[in-house]
């Protein structure tokens, strides 16, 4: 009977170290770099993402899930933002959303030194999902004298080959298919 009780406590104690964040839309985009025809760099982001952040700092560990609006897509103009998001593209109307899951938060060092460095998980992306990996610029958790709870969050980067979802327009006449995504995000403590 000592045993489970104790075992119990030791559940409930692992489980009180973990906490449930959710994304601020208002400090959390994911923005995107590709080359155009070695000439110049287009760039455009997704901002007001939302979803849910699990993360215990004493085992480190978590998890993210977090869906990006294409209604949210901005470029350099009204009309570059419009193609981005037609069926040469994005293809908004028929795959209003992306979304990003996690499967591992990956850390480096030991100790008091040890520090996210990656983030693993699948990007959803025109209906289909491909594992990436998301690198870790910086990570942080602080207690927001805003928000008045504790807030985690941090940049993340990672470059992917977007005809692996099927995003090939202009790849066979010289365009890039290689995307720089470059992601704030920051999580409140619920």
């Amino acid at each position: 009977m000592k045993k489970l009780a104790l075992l119990s406590l030791v559940a409930l104690a692992g489980m009180a170290n973990a906490a449930t964040y959710e994304i601020d839309p208002f400090h959390t985009n994911a923005r995107f770099a590709i080359d155009h025809f070695k000439t110049s760099t287009n760039v455009g982001g997704v901002y007001g993402l939302t979803g849910e952040m699990e993360f215990d700092k004493a085992k480190r560990t978590g998890k993210i899930d977090i869906e990006l609006p294409l209604a949210n897509l901005q470029s350099s103009s009204k009309e570059f933002t419009e193609h981005l998001l037609s069926a040469d593209l994005f293809d908004a109307e028929k795959y209003p959303t992306m979304r990003f899951e996690s499967t591992k938060f990956n850390y480096t060092g030991k100790g008091k030194v040890r520090k996210l460095s990656s983030v693993d998980g699948n990007l959803t992306l025109l209906g289909q999902t491909h594992p990436v990996r998301l690198h870790a610029n910086k990570f942080n958790c602080y207690d927001s004298p805003m928000a008045k709870t504790e807030v985690c969050g941090g940049d993340f980067s990672t470059t992917i080959d977007r005809t692996k979802w099927g995003m090939d327009y202009l790849v066979n006449v010289g365009m890039a298919k290689n995307v720089r995504i470059d992601i704030q995000v920051e999580a409140a403590k619920k």
